[in-house]
């Protein structure tokens, strides 16, 4: 039998509790129409990239189907009827991952303490808008002399602005 990721989107007022028994009563569809649910993840409450039907947070839950195309056809018809699932995506794929999916991957990576101590902005200091401040391994650029890629620099004549802005007034 071919093998097909489904990930669904369930309503925000729904529990985790309910999101749990709707995964588990779309797995026992396609297991009643000859196919096997191989791994079922719970991605949990998520912010939506936009708005759907009022919601901009859902349930997310991936299933790995083991099951025929009547099966997986039979699953999306009774998704579409179901008023708690937003949105779902079924692809078919040439195997199953075995381990965590990268979503499950990523969020445990998120949850490792950051090195910086967690502050926003990026880079050494992160602070609040993002400034780094100083960099302690160079010099003032007054002490650093030329660069050796550029040629020398050329004074800028300062009395032809000034005489253009005068025109201009």
């Amino acid at each position: 039998m071919p093998f097909y990721e489904n990930v669904f989107i369930a309503r925000q007022d729904i529990s985790s509790q309910q999101a749990e028994t709707l995964a588990n009563e779309l797995a026992e569809i396609v297991k009643t129409n000859g196919g096997t649910v191989t791994k079922t993840e719970h991605w949990g409450l998520r912010n939506l990239a936009y708005r759907i039907k009022k919601n901009r947070k859902g349930h997310y839950v991936l299933l790995n189907l083991d099951a025929p195309a009547a099966a997986v056809a039979e699953l999306e018809r009774n998704m579409r009827i179901h008023e708690d699932v937003l949105r779902y995506l079924t692809v078919r794929v040439e195997e199953l991952e075995a381990g965590p999916s990268a979503m499950l991957q990523s969020r445990a990576r998120d949850e490792r303490p950051r090195r910086d101590g967690g502050g926003g902005g990026g880079g050494r200091g992160g602070g609040r808008f993002g400034d780094r401040g100083p960099r302690e391994d160079r010099g003032p650029r007054a002490d650093r002399g030329p660069r050796e890629d550029r040629g020398p620099r050329e004074s800028r004549d300062f009395s032809r602005d000034q005489a253009r802005d005068q025109e201009a007034v």
